[in-house]
């Protein structure tokens, strides 16, 4: 998401924000618009999956949905009442985590809610974390998925690791121990816990290429799946170079396993201090 993108989402959900006897809530109505659902009935069973978690979780699940009716206008001064409900910061966190996180507004609304410190700046910090260790997570499971497809053609676990290391010379023109040492990665951790963003999507960009060809070419055996997955790597980079992004010069970045625990504490920390504004 682009920082424009995120402070107007910031002001938005900051807006919407109302004080219901001292308690910081949000009505379920305009979390709707808010999360881009367009039909209530939808967004009901999210607002439900987001109850079960509350339960799940051993909290009272009227303290923090609360139902209410208010008034709206139906045109011509005609008015009627409709159900809604009343959703504090605890509320609408479990809401948005049983959203679908590839939407922006739901991907924002997740980390906008663990926050107890709401400034815009912290939040676009946070979501950029966010997407780093979810990339991270889909390449594992990319990778976790072609080690499947290849094993059922004659590609054992020592083949995949081959494999996997000329990808990656390809796509960073350097082999993985000359890759370790120039990003300070400890030797017993995966390369992919310290790249940027833009190289684990790449990573895992040239993984579901190489998948998706080694079945619909029914390609079989080591030689022939490692030069599909280096050709892959090589296109990857390729585009990568003619936009100017180099992807062996880019600086490492934090350990995802750090980031992930880092995102973890700020959902105890909710979760801490849910029943101080109750």
């Amino acid at each position: 998401m682009k920082t424009e993108e995120i402070k107007q989402l910031f002001q938005q959900f900051e807006a919407a924000a109302i004080d219901f006897e001292g308690v910081e809530c949000w009505s379920a109505r305009e979390l709707q618009k808010l999360l881009g659902y367009s039909k209530w009935e939808n967004f009901e069973k999210v607002i439900n999956k987001g109850k079960d978690a509350c339960q799940n979780a051993g909290e009272d699940i009227s303290n923090h949905f609360p139902d209410i009716r208010k008034v709206i206008e139906a045109g011509k001064g005609a008015q009627h009442e409709i159900t809604d409900i009343l959703l504090t910061r605890y509320a609408c966190y479990l809401i948005a985590q049983n959203g679908d996180s590839r939407k922006e507004e739901i991907a924002f609304a997740q980390n906008y809610f663990a926050l107890q410190t709401r400034r815009a700046e912290l939040v676009e910090k946070r979501l950029l974390e966010f997407e780093r260790v979810k990339a991270r997570e889909k390449l594992s499971q990319t990778e976790k998925q072609l080690s499947g497809i290849l094993y059922e053609r004659g590609v054992d676990s020592q083949g995949f690791a081959i494999i996997r290391s000329k990808g990656d010379q390809a796509l960073f023109r350097l082999n993985t121990l000359m890759l370790k040492r120039k990003m300070g990665v400890p030797k017993n951790r995966p390369v992919a816990d310290f790249l940027p963003t833009i190289t684990i999507k790449a990573k895992d960009l040239a993984a579901e290429m190489t998948g998706l060809n080694v079945q619909s070419k029914d390609l079989k055996g080591q030689n022939a799946i490692e030069k599909e997955h280096v050709d892959n790597n090589l296109a990857v980079r390729n585009m990568l170079t003619q936009r100017g992004i180099v992807p062996e010069n880019l600086p490492p970045a934090e350990d995802v396993k750090k980031l992930q625990r880092k995102l973890n504490a700020d959902e105890k920390k909710l979760l801490k201090n849910k029943s101080k504004k109750k």
